[in-house]
């Protein structure tokens, strides 16, 4: 069982945490993290692309030129794909990008990826987070007290003071405990996560 120190706002020790092996201490499996990250990041594609083909240009109904006798190449249509304005061989059409991965696995990952950041001490835990105000000038101050550069910062529950104090900030994102995800984990090297978002995490994973 790894156990982590608990800081303040202030980056001050106040006391310590056991962490629960079965969501922090996952052996780590690649290939299931990069199926669930594919499957976020394929789920957030629109999928709207769309060319048109010959049939569906307008125009190009009648032939344009007599099939014999011009000295041109023979030609049926105006909107053939070797025509400009044609229509496009073999265009994008609309489709689903989605891949389906089960609930398990999708927990599985998610576990593995927080015990990616536990074992390479990357996990830090805040006792609590509050600002007197919404400004981002007070929680850019708090981030250099933590020495964090790039970081993921998980809370409880919505707190609309710390989500508009931390939105300006480039390298910084506030997450909810119940919307955390494999990607953003991930794509942050640092995680902060508050205690009381830690023993929501676990009772949710165990």
């Amino acid at each position: 069982m790894a156990t982590v120190k608990i800081v303040d706002q202030t980056n001050a020790e106040v006391g310590s945490l056991d962490l629960a092996p079965e969501v922090f201490g996952v052996e780590v499996k690649p290939e299931i993290l990069n199926l669930v990250v594919r499957a976020q990041r394929n789920a957030a594609r629109a999928g709207t692309h769309k060319t048109k083909g010959r049939s569906e240009v307008s125009g190009g109904g009648r032939k344009p030129w007599r099939q014999k006798g011009t000295g041109r190449a023979r030609a049926g249509t105006i909107r053939s794909p070797l025509w400009r304005g044609g229509g496009t061989t073999f265009g994008p059409t609309p489709r689903s990008y989605e891949i389906k991965v089960n609930k398990k696995v999708r927990s599985l990952a998610l576990k593995m990826a927080l015990s990616t950041r536990a074992a390479d001490d990357r996990l830090t835990v805040v006792d609590k987070l509050e600002l007197p105000e919404a400004k981002t000038k007070h929680f850019a101050e708090i981030i250099g007290k933590l020495g964090l550069k790039k970081a993921l910062i998980v809370v409880e529950g919505a707190d609309n003071t710390l989500a508009l104090s931390a939105r300006n900030l480039p390298h910084v994102k506030l997450l909810e405990a119940e919307k955390l995800n494999v990607y953003d984990v991930l794509k942050y090297p640092q995680l902060v996560v508050v205690k009381d978002a830690v023993n929501s995490l676990e009772e949710r994973l165990k």
